[in-house]
């Protein structure tokens, strides 16, 4: 499912750019009206009117509640789309194998299924809506310590552009880790389905830092229903984070 994965952090990217852009210009209107002096504080230390820190404050918190909601309103309907594609592209591409082996079926939206893709609706909601609070919370905290320690507009930015850095990176994080914890948990409830209790673990062999463990999985079968006890838990193959491994399926009479 990796296009699905280049699909889903694409969508995720807009809105973390649209976020970006928007912090970028009204931060910086409100920097050039009122330019933070140094150990300035929230009170009007006596002149007429707001500080600039409080005036930098209040924009960041109207930008905050702004943006948290919209990330909190795209999160359900993006979340939906995520699933139902990741269970669209999964059972096909089951199907596709099964069949070329002989076996013909037809996947439906049983009860068991039906919990799973209800909870990878409720978890991606949850990543969704954590992308902006963490980053608005960061940058919150960063125009503080710029107002307190007398940073420049030009320092500012370069921290916002930063900080846009480790957010986008994340948003990666999460749609390469969702779409495969999201292949395998849909890949494994279709498997128990088909009355399939046996699998093989197959290690990916992709990443720079593989886990010696998953490597030395590869090749070595476990019960569909509880995984595969790997330093110290039981896991199934794509369960963790970035992790690529896979299972291949053991049908009885076609081993």
């Amino acid at each position: 499912n990796q296009g699905l994965e280049a699909a889903y952090r694409k969508k995720l990217d807009r809105l973390i750019d649209r976020m970006q852009r928007s912090l970028v210009f009204w931060l910086k209107a409100a920097y050039r009206e009122k330019p933070p002096e140094m150990a300035q504080d929230a009170s009007d230390g006596g002149v007429g009117g707001k500080s600039p820190a409080m005036n930098l404050r209040d924009e960041m918190t109207s930008l905050g509640a702004r943006w948290q909601a919209q990330f909190d309103e795209a999160a359900p309907a993006l979340a939906e789309w995520f699933s139902k594609s990741a269970f669209s592209r999964s059972d096909a591409a089951l199907k596709e194998i099964l069949k070329r082996g002989g076996f013909s079926v037809e996947f439906k939206m049983t009860r068991p299924v039906n919990d799973v893709f209800q909870a990878t609706v409720g978890e991606q909601i949850g990543l969704i809506k954590s992308i902006a609070s963490e980053h608005l919370s960061d940058v919150q905290g960063m125009l503080m310590r710029s107002v307190q320690t007398g940073r420049d507009l030009g320092q500012m930015t370069e921290d916002l552009q930063k900080r846009y850095g480790i957010t986008k990176r994340r948003a990666a994080l999460i749609a390469r880790t969702q779409n495969n914890m999201a292949t395998a948990t849909i890949t494994r409830a279709r498997q128990q389905e088909l009355g399939i209790t046996e699998a093989e673990w197959m290690h990916s062999a992709g990443g720079k830092h593989p886990r010696p463990s998953h490597v030395a999985a590869n090749g070595k079968r476990f019960d569909v229903s509880k995984g595969m006890l790997i330093d110290g838990e039981w896991i199934w193959p794509g369960q963790l984070i970035n992790c690529r491994c896979v299972s291949r399926a053991i049908v009885k009479g076609f081993e």
